[in-house]
């Protein structure tokens, strides 16, 4: 096994004849998010699936605190990855702040990705001038600090907050679980390199086509920012806001999510 391999829990599962699927998570979860989807996908597709470095079952010792203090870091993991499996082409579909890594990645090397599926995605958290991302900084200083000061306190209440439900539910407990098992220093981290980032300027560099997809409400990302990443970006891009509540539809309501995820992959933009 190779250190790209190792390093990202890689998995490649189904042999389908219609080209390869990249599935990749967001922060606080790992691939076992995406638990309701792969079974739609491994028939048709080769479906990739990895952890982003520092997520629970990567180890620890492997995050490299200056690498991953930018999102050009993760990029260049996913053009690894790629490369590792000599993947030619593929439909990539990224959550959450893999979204934007994708996004990214597709900058410098436009031929590997025939689409992405950005789900849940945001190019800065922060609000700004002529700008609505959700958050002030005073409020995401906050959230670090409880963060650094209680970690296992702060995913407990986290958790329902971004899912959208009580603590009592299975997607509640299941994000729980996965936020849990990072390690609070990098999970700090991870989440201040986040939080803080801004790709606005990035956009018009992307010109594969893009598919939008978004919970009607969410707690990270307010519905204007879909609007936004479909004003901005430089290809084709489409929208679609579902009868979804939270952060992590894709593990919350499945039964909405699932069958949008999969139209969007299976169907190109009618240009």
């Amino acid at each position: 096994m190779g250190i790209v391999e190792e390093a990202h829990n890689l998995r490649v599962v189904g042999e389908g004849k219609r080209g390869v699927i990249v599935l990749a998570h967001g922060f606080g979860t790992d691939q076992s998010v995406w638990k309701h989807l792969v079974p739609h996908l491994v028939a048709d597709y080769r479906v990739v699936l990895f952890d982003t470095m520092g997520a629970g079952p990567t180890n620890p010792d492997y995050f490299d605190f200056s690498r991953y203090a930018t999102l050009e870091g993760y990029a260049l993991d996913l053009l690894a990855i790629l490369q590792e499996l000599a993947v030619a082409s593929c439909i990539y579909v990224g959550h959450s702040v893999s979204a934007v890594i994708g996004a990214i990645a597709s900058i410098s090397r436009p031929d590997l990705f025939s689409k992405l599926v950005l789900l849940s995605a945001s190019p800065r958290y922060l609000n700004d001038v002529d700008y609505y991302g959700g958050f002030e900084q005073e409020e995401l200083d906050e959230l670090f600090e409880a963060m650094g000061s209680n970690y296992k306190a702060w995913c407990s209440g986290f958790a329902p907050l971004c899912v959208g439900g009580d603590m009592e539910s299975v997607a509640v407990q299941e994000f729980s679980r996965t936020l849990f098992n990072i390690r609070p220093d990098i999970a700090l981290s991870v989440a201040q390199t986040i939080f803080q980032s801004d790709v606005r300027s990035l956009l018009p560099l992307v010109t594969v086509p893009c598919h939008i997809v978004q919970s009607t409400k969410d707690l990270a990302v307010p519905v204007v920012v879909s609007e936004y990443l479909q004003k901005h970006l430089g290809g084709d891009s489409i929208v679609e806001v579902m009868p979804s509540e939270g952060h992590l539809p894709q593990l919350s309501s499945p039964d909405i999510v699932i069958p949008v995820l999969l139209r969007h992959i299976q169907r190109d933009i009618a240009v």
